[in-house]
Order: structure tokens, then sequence, then C-alpha cells
């Protein structure tokens, strides 16, 4: 059994939650409301930026060049998919990109930017991989169904092909790599930030799914 494996299984009740959200389950119906989406792609965008900076940081941090070269390359699709594939969705959906970060898209970022700068490479590493992980689960099993919305069917294609998939490969591949060096307090660390992180990611579709804005 890889660590990888122990991080996915340490989660996979969350994984099995976020697959039966209504958020997704309309995308894949087309009953969720364009609204929603239209908030979900707004909070995304902020989510993407910080997700660049924390991948950068994980970049200079990285144990050898070529996770250097990789963390780096995956921060810069990071901003790529924000600037070009969000900006279209956002013109589609005539929604305001001037809109502040909602209250889980904050704590979220906030979360991933203070563990990459303040944990290990390897507990920053823990923290980022199930944005990668989730998403490519949830784009496989997503793509199989589709959505009759072409705007929602678009969104699935992207993030279940195999182009993505390689990505998330990529890193988990690292992952298990780091962890032959880890001591036992560290690897429970890893753990507790990617469950952490996960969990977040189901509060990020939930956030949507309510248009969540702040109470006071």
């Amino acid at each position: 059994m890889t660590f990888s494996d122990e991080l996915w299984d340490s989660a996979a009740d969350v994984y099995d939650a976020v697959r039966a959200h209504p958020f997704l389950t309309g995308l894949t119906d087309g009953t969720l409301p364009h609204s929603a989406f239209g908030y979900f792609v707004t909070q995304d965008s902020h989510y993407l930026r910080g997700y660049a900076r924390a991948l950068a940081v994980l970049a200079a941090r990285a144990p050898t060049e070529d996770d250097t070269t990789l963390f780096a390359q995956h921060a810069a699709g990071a901003i790529a998919a924000e600037q070009e594939m969000h900006a279209e969705l956002s013109d589609a959906l005539h929604t305001d990109r001037a809109t502040p970060p909602g209250p889980t898209t904050l704590a979220y970022t906030s979360y991933l930017l203070a563990t990459v700068h303040g944990g290990s490479f390897a507990e920053g590493l823990g923290a980022v991989l199930p944005c990668y992980w989730i998403y490519a689960r949830v784009g496989a099993a997503l793509l199989v169904e589709s959505s009759p919305d072409p705007l929602y069917a678009r969104w699935i294609a992207m993030y279940g092909g195999d182009e993505f998939q390689a990505v998330v490969d990529a890193a988990v591949g690292v992952m298990d790599r780091v962890a032959d060096d880890l001591a036992p307090a560290e690897r429970a660390r890893v753990l507790d930030h990617y469950r952490t992180t996960s969990r977040y990611e189901w509060m990020f579709w939930d956030a949507a799914r309510r248009e969540e804005t702040w109470p006071v």
C-alpha cells in the first residue's frame, strides 16, 4: 500500500460526500441554477489565484530541480485556467468578476498558503493534493454522464480528460516518493492536512450551491 493509497483512503468518506453533493448532481442532470454555477466560477477564479501562489511556494521549496519545474508549470497552468476558461464562462454567465472572495474561498486559500509557508514541503503537498485528485476523480466520473447543459458539459470535459489526469499523476508520484523519508509525526501531519483540504473541497461546492455570502 503506497502512501498515496493511505491518503486517499483517509478521506474516502469525504469524496463520497462530494460525489453525492447536489451541486455536482445538478451539473450532470442540468438542474443546477446558472446563478450557482456563476458563483462557483467567480469564486474559483479567486481560488485558483491563491492555489497558484501555493504551488509556486512548493516549487521554490521542492527537493529536486525536476520537482521545481513540475510545480512551477502547474502554478502557471492554474493561472492560465483562471484567465482563459473562467473568463469565457464568466462572460457566458454574465457574472461580476469584481465580486470579492466569499468566506469559504478565503478560508480555504488562507489555509493552503499558511500550510505551504509554515509546514514542510510534504505537508504543503498534502494540503494542495486534494484539489488535484478530487477534481480528477470527479471529472472522470462526471465525464461518463456529461450534462445536457453545454456550459456544464464543457467544464466537465476540462477536468475529466487524460491531460488533467497526467498532471494529477505527476503530483501523486512526488508525494509517494517524498513519503519514504518522512518520520511518523510528519506523515500524520500530511494526512491531517490532506483530510482538512478534502473537506474544504466539499465546502467549496456547498458554498456555491448556497451562493454563500458574508453573514455580517
